[in-house]
């Protein structure tokens, strides 16, 4: 039984610039994720990628199709999913404490007053969050610091899954490995099983167990990461490789591909 069934998301807004007109951003997805497994999401921006993902989370509601976790459906945002934001500042307040935010977290989760201390150091420490800055501010602290502690923020209640939406962002190479490591460290100390959304398919290489490409809200391929991106079947797919190559977009690319 899988952890995680999407059966036939679907999900639209009305565009005022063009009178009202309806616009499909996910348009029948359908998938499965197996609990400690890694899944990729990727594609082009504008993709519903993102959309998706705060679609999984709770976040907003499709227009229809079902998100069954753990045999059962989610109806409540409250759920044991959690959704690590590109924009760290929709999970970590910048003016609170990293210490206070983590131990709220813990608390939530049911952590005793006199447990605190250890279940707080446990949590930071697995993500590499250094004991000397636990007081202080989000807004005080690096961008890998503040990543980071978002990440403890999360993990201190257990989700069942994590989603990481372009989690490699503006980042340079070395942060970029640096939490590849540590994703699939905790892949493999927690069994957590997660799902990052990016359009870097050289993460997703590295990161992923299995893949899935979303074009214009709809999968057009899937499977294991290796064969995915070894032997793409969809035209879309073969794009993407080759747009990685030569750092084109794909609409460049089909420009060029015509000429």
């Amino acid at each position: 039984m899988p952890l995680l069934k999407i059966e036939n998301i679907s999900y639209s807004v009305m565009v005022k610039e063009e009178n009202k007109k309806q616009f499909d951003i996910l348009k029948n997805v359908s998938f499965e994720v197996e609990a400690g497994e890694i899944v990729g999401i990727c594609g082009e921006s504008g993709g519903g990628k993102s959309t998706l993902a705060r679609v999984i989370a709770g976040l907003i509601k499709p227009d229809s199709g079902k998100i069954i976790l753990n045999s059962e459906a989610i109806v409540r945002k409250s759920s044991p999913i959690q959704i690590l934001f590109q924009n760290h500042g929709e999970t970590l307040h910048p003016f609170r404490k990293v210490q206070t935010i983590i131990d709220e977290a813990l608390k939530i989760n049911g952590v005793e007053k006199n447990n605190l201390e250890n279940e707080r150091e446990a949590v930071l420490t697995s993500v590499g969050f250094p004991k000397v800055i636990y007081q202080r501010r989000g807004f005080e602290l690096s961008g890998g610091e503040q990543q980071r502690a978002a990440l403890a923020r999360l993990l201190a209640v257990k989700p069942l899954l994590l989603i990481l939406d372009e989690p490699f962002s503006a980042q340079d190479v070395e942060s970029q490995l640096n939490f590849v490591k540590l994703f699939k460290k905790l892949n493999k100390e927690f069994n957590l099983t997660m799902i990052c959304i990016s359009h870097d398919l050289r993460i997703l290489r590295n990161l992923a167990n299995r893949v899935i490409i979303l074009k214009d809200g709809e999968i057009v391929e899937t499977g294991i990461t290796s064969e995915v991106f070894n032997n793409p079947k969809k035209d879309y797919t073969k794009f993407l490789l080759s747009a990685e190559a030569l750092n084109l977009t794909y609409d460049e690319l089909q420009i060029s591909s015509n000429q």
